[in-house]
């Protein structure tokens, strides 16, 4: 390509200056030593080395293994769009776009008749027909993406465990509410023990509905009375429910309530995270979103949590849309996933024809009184009141007793110790008498 580019340099200048006649054998010439068509040839000679002004901002100069560069369409989406669309994202919590798009539209009229963005009608028209992949690529400069893994607080529990059977998909059924994966969330800080705050997660398989409550501990009575303040707060009736394998869940009076109460109890399988799939992705996108990974063990943070959680419920449930998976198909080595339109978990509960009308009326009206932009900011409020609890340093008191703690641990030890360097010393003794006795 060089020495065709050296030719056309020497040979350009001379074509535009021949005539007709001369040009014909220049052409010749030129085609031969290079090999380029007749007519791209004659393009190559006639436009080398000149400069084209396409328009007043761009000027294009000729010059062979150069593509010509073209000016491309005007954008659809302005600055004003792109503000927007920036404002709605953060009031969604930063979801992407396959998630956004469905319920962009609503949200921007939604948000438009409470206050809190002001765009003209143009703007909204295209907002509203924004897609996927426009939204991702438009906000793809502000988009931050963390990777952070927790830890698992639960041990398996031998009580009851083989009279709770292991779930089957056979025997729930998935399109009806009511059936909840549960699971417990610590709030440990990275310091192993179980002198923290534990949230109990609860997720309908149907519909997405999440609850959270905050637990003192992951004592049994606790997990209990979080079981109950779920069930309480659910919009539909408790059917079923499907748990790890972690002692807070598998005792007895989780077992009796739910033999009493005719509720379906069952459990993972060990050591398979995927069989709680539903609940265990919510553990990331609800809990550890909003409280994070620091430690919670006082009676104050407690009752942040319980606050923290009241509009976390309510912002999660009727305005974080999320998608199922609605078929899997294998290729060889390949899987092909399909996935249904994202929808809120309250937009499933009034497409469910399990769900009586009066239900479905009481949610319809909690809705039009509810302000996504109003539940973010008391998210962040909470969110703040509770990083100020967690930032200050522990009382006195709290150190001495991890002091007390150390020197029980010290003392039980102790014996031990003695008995293991008595048996060393008696060894001791009988090596020395036998080599005397030698």
């Amino acid at each position: 390509m060089k020495e065709r580019k050296r030719i056309a340099e020497a040979t350009a200048g001379r074509y535009r200056r021949a005539r007709k006649k001369k040009k014909t054998g220049i052409l010749n010439e030129f085609v031969e030593l290079t090999g380029f068509a007749r007519s791209y040839a004659a393009m190559v000679l006639r436009n080398h080395g000149r400069v084209v002004t396409v328009n007043p901002k761009l000027r294009v100069r000729g010059d062979v293994g150069k593509k010509l560069r073209r000016p491309g369409r005007r954008p659809d989406y302005d600055e004003e769009v792109v503000k927007a669309l920036l404002k709605v994202w953060r009031i969604m919590d930063y979801i992407c776009g396959k998630r956004l798009a469905p319920v962009l539209r609503e949200m921007v009229e939604l948000l438009d008749r409470r206050g809190e963005i002001k765009c003209k009608a143009e703007t909204r028209k295209k907002l509203g027909r924004m897609s996927a992949a426009t939204i991702d690529r438009l906000l793809q400069p502000e988009r931050q993406k963390y990777q952070l893994k927790g830890r698992a607080h639960t041990r398996p529990g031998t009580l009851l465990k083989h009279q709770i059977p292991l779930r089957t998909f056979s025997e729930w059924d998935e399109q009806r509410p009511g059936f909840l994966e549960i699971d417990l969330v610590g709030h440990d800080g990275g310091v192993i023990d179980s002198l923290h705050a534990f949230t109990l997660n609860a997720t309908d398989v149907a519909t997405g509905w999440t609850v959270c409550v905050p637990l003192k501990n992951k004592a049994q009575v606790w997990s209990f009375a979080g079981l109950q303040q779920i069930r309480a707060k659910l919009p539909f009736s408790l059917l079923g429910i499907d748990s790890d394998n972690g002692s807070e869940f598998i005792n007895e009076s989780f077992f009796t309530y739910c033999q009493k109460e005719k509720i379906t109890f069952t459990r993972s399988r060990p050591y398979r995270k995927n069989d709680s799939c539903f609940v265990e992705q919510k553990n990331y996108s609800v809990v550890r979103r909003a409280v994070g990974y620091q430690r919670c063990d006082t009676d104050e943070q407690l009752r942040l949590l319980a606050q923290l959680y009241q509009p976390l419920d309510l912002y999660t449930n009727f305005f974080q849309p999320s998608m199922k998976l609605k078929s899997k198909e294998r290729h060889g080595a390949r899987v092909t996933k399909k996935y249904h339109q994202a929808r809120t978990p309250y937009q499933r509960v009034l497409e469910s024809s399990f769900i009586d009308e009066q239900t479905k009326q009481q949610l319809r009206q909690r809705y039009q009184l509810l302000n996504p932009a109003q539940l973010k900011r008391q998210l962040e409020r909470w969110q703040r009141k509770l990083l100020a609890t967690a930032a200050r340093p522990r009382r006195h008191g709290q150190r001495l007793a991890t002091k007390r703690t150390l020197a029980r641990r010290k003392a039980v030890e102790m014996p031990r110790l003695r008995k293991a360097t008595n048996r060393v010393a008696s060894l001791s003794r009988l090596e020395k008498s036998a080599q005397k006795a030698a």
